[in-house]
């Protein structure tokens, strides 16, 4: 008799571990990142829950297929966030449209943590301020806009973002700030914008 509460106690790394031993310990490791990761990709595209029902699939099966080759140095979370982060943009390049909006939850940190550089009155109603940001998200770099999600609203450290996006450290740091910078820009232009 399989004990469910035992697995769910394991790290990353022990469940791939039973999990090539008997591939049905994989859907503790399908459970425990489905709700994460259907949230960062609903952020980074935007796209319809079918739609990001069919690139975890996909991601999912792929990264099954390719648990041999996991290296056990990385963590689990950013080797399976690099799958799906890799299936969102090849789902992309098939669909050949630009991603419609970034789904912001109202009251998330991402504002708090990108408005502390710019300062911007606390009164605005949250409905309003969640808006602002997806609308300001969605016409960003897509570069930009990932590292911004990942660091913000994905809470992922620089190491985590440097495997995720497979980019050296010193150039996730450097994305990092320039994203800021220009999501700074697009908060300062909009202000202005409608104090006139």
């Amino acid at each position: 008799m399989i004990d469910h509460d035992s697995y769910e106690e394991k790290s990353d790394t022990e469940l791939v571990a039973l999990t090539l031993q008997d591939r049905n310990v994989y859907a503790y490791l399908i459970r425990r990142y489905e709700i994460p990761l259907v949230r960062y990709v609903r952020r980074i595209s935007g796209y319809s829950d079918d739609d990001i029902a069919d690139i975890l699939q996909d991601a999912f099966i792929g990264a099954y297929r390719n648990l041999n080759d996991f290296d056990t140095s990385l963590k689990f979370s950013s080797w399976i966030y690099r799958i799906v982060h890799n299936e969102t943009i090849s789902h992309h390049r098939k669909r050949q449209t630009r991603p419609q909006t970034v789904f912001v939850e109202e009251g998330s940190d991402l504002f708090e943590s990108l408005a502390s550089e710019v300062d911007v009155p606390r009164d605005v109603d949250q409905a309003l301020v969640a808006q602002r940001i997806r609308a300001i998200l969605d016409t960003m770099d897509a570069k930009y806009r990932d590292v911004l999600v990942l660091k913000f609203l994905e809470d992922k450290d620089y190491r985590e973002i440097s495997d995720i996006l497979q980019k050296p450290m010193g150039t996730v740091a450097t994305l990092i700030n320039r994203a800021k910078k220009q999501f700074k820009e697009k908060v300062e232009h909009d202000v202005a914008i409608s104090s006139t």
